[in-house]
């Protein structure tokens, strides 16, 4: 009987399923799953609607001098059996997930004084250990002493169409070009910036997704998970990688 809790961090590209991952282990082992993402997506969504980004430039001072009006809490949805993302009180969850949202998180997230107040956040939230959480800089700033981290990737085209399928499974009018933009330049920026930047750490698990179907990853995490919660240092092979 296994009586102790971790963190697990996983990280990794956009649209590479690193949330449905998370969701998806912090249910099986009973633990807390914390959207990382969407932190900054609420604060993004917060910055659009109060004009501090136009044209796609983000008012910086202005931002930052906004964080202290800035309040983000999770609030579990019986229906949907997850956490939706609250805004100052306001369910933000869908909106959050919305295009524009996603074409201005990055710019957003690239600013140290946002990423700093969101790292004091989380790092308040996993305080007590059992949690899962996802995000770009989760195993190398916020948690870099958790016991179980794993990096997320899939090739961009295959990440684009995950994406495109889903949107459009919302009802959206978006373009798979338009997508595949996004994507890319996501993948720029968080790769790029000063502040914390998109990064494998050194002791994380690689999980190249893009041939893997959803049952193949969820087996292949969970039975890493359950080695570690067990205490053992043998690592499984994602199928045919090297």
């Amino acid at each position: 009987m296994i009586d102790h809790q971790i963190i697990i961090a996983i990280d990794g590209h956009s649209s590479c399923g690193k949330s449905t991952i998370a969701k998806a282990v912090a249910v099986r082992f009973g633990y807390i799953f914390i959207d990382s993402g969407a932190m900054y997506r609420a604060v993004t969504l917060y910055a659009l609607r109060h004009n501090l980004i136009i044209d796609g430039e983000v008012k910086r001072e202005e931002l930052i001098g906004a964080l202290p009006e800035i309040r983000i809490d999770f609030r579990y949805n019986p229906e949907r059996q997850r956490s939706d993302t609250f805004l100052n009180g306001e369910n933000v969850e869908e909106e959050i997930r919305q295009l524009t949202v996603s074409q201005n998180v990055s710019p957003v997230a690239t600013i140290a004084e946002v990423r700093k107040a969101m790292v004091r956040f989380q790092q308040e939230m996993g305080r007590n250990k059992g949690i899962v959480m996802d995000g770009r800089d989760i195993g190398t700033v916020v948690f870099p002493d958790a016991e179980f981290k794993l990096f997320v990737t899939a090739s961009t085209e295959i990440r684009a169409k995950r994406r495109f399928d889903e949107l459009k499974s919302k009802g959206e009018n978006v373009s798979f070009d338009e997508i595949l933009q996004n994507i890319m330049e996501r993948d720029r920026i968080d790769s790029t910036r000063k502040a914390s930047p998109l990064r494998k750490a050194d002791d994380a698990l690689v999980l190249d997704n893009s041939d893997m179907t959803r049952e193949e990853q969820m087996e292949w995490v969970i039975r890493n998970v359950e080695e570690k919660l067990e205490g053992t240092s043998s690592k499984f092979q994602v199928p045919g990688s090297r």
